[in-house]
């Protein structure tokens, strides 16, 4: 066995035991909770072995860059690879035709340039709201962190929701970055929050899926009723460090 994939596959199956007990302890099934694995600055070798650990759900941050890497791959078959980081406009494209599912969908510029991408190569999309609840100026998404700035964006959402090629199935959310993870939980709380006033303002959606939680929090997220939780140094390792950048995080 390459020693590679074996430390992989234990520290994946780590993560599953405890999210599997966080969700016990919130009375949630535990198979209600995907694993979103965090590939952003990973070598393509490393990914490989992810692969033949048996895991099937990548996430990248950067268009390009997990473009490259998902041809260097051929694609493996049933292998999903999610957006969870910002998109360009001018990257709309690399999206379309490499992702399967996009969590950072933050604004109507970015849902119109999707649908008309989409509509061109007859397809469908599922994407998450992203929604900035904290108030901090370096995060993306819809503002959130109070019902005044949330009621703002009614208009600009209700636009997205008619897009036919958009499948908007639930938010998506980054807190601020805290040594203690229970700091966290207000952050998640107030996702859940803002689902449950969204689903009021527009019955017809299933806001189902809440993307949030990563290597720092995830066993809190899970708590607070994440449905996908992203998490990368945890199951891959450490990323080289002469590619990490300064960028913040999300896994």
């Amino acid at each position: 066995m390459n020693p590679l994939v074996e430390s992989i596959r234990k520290n994946y199956e780590t993560v599953q035991e405890k999210i599997y007990r966080a969700a016990q302890s919130a009375g949630r099934k535990p198979d209600s909770i995907k694993i979103v694995v965090v590939s952003k600055l990973q070598p393509v070798e490393v990914i490989q072995a992810a692969v033949e650990a048996g895991i099937r759900l990548f996430g990248e941050n950067y268009p390009e860059e997990g473009a490259r890497k998902i041809e260097e791959l051929k694609r493996p078959g049933g292998v999903e690879w999610h957006m969870i980081g910002h998109i360009q406009s001018r990257k709309v494209p690399i999206v379309v035709q490499n992702y399967h599912y996009i969590h950072s969908l933050d604004s109507w510029r970015l849902a119109s340039k999707l649908e008309q991408k989409l509509e061109l190569v007859k397809t469908k999309l599922p994407v998450l709201l992203e929604m900035n609840v904290s108030g901090e100026e370096s995060k993306q998404g819809f503002p959130a962190w109070n019902q005044e700035v949330l009621e703002g964006c009614l208009e600009e959402i209700q636009q997205i929701t008619t897009l036919p090629n958009l499948r908007m199935m639930g938010l998506m959310t980054m807190p601020p970055y805290f040594e203690a993870a229970e700091q966290s939980r207000p952050y998640f709380k107030r996702l859940v929050e803002v689902r449950d006033f969204l689903s009021g303002c527009f019955p017809a959606l299933k806001l189902e899926e809440l993307s949030m939680g990563t290597t720092q929090d995830y066993e809190i997220a899970v708590e607070e009723g994440a449905t996908f939780v992203r998490i990368g140094q945890a199951i891959l390792g450490e990323r080289p460090k002469k590619l990490v950048n300064l960028q913040s995080s999300r896994e």
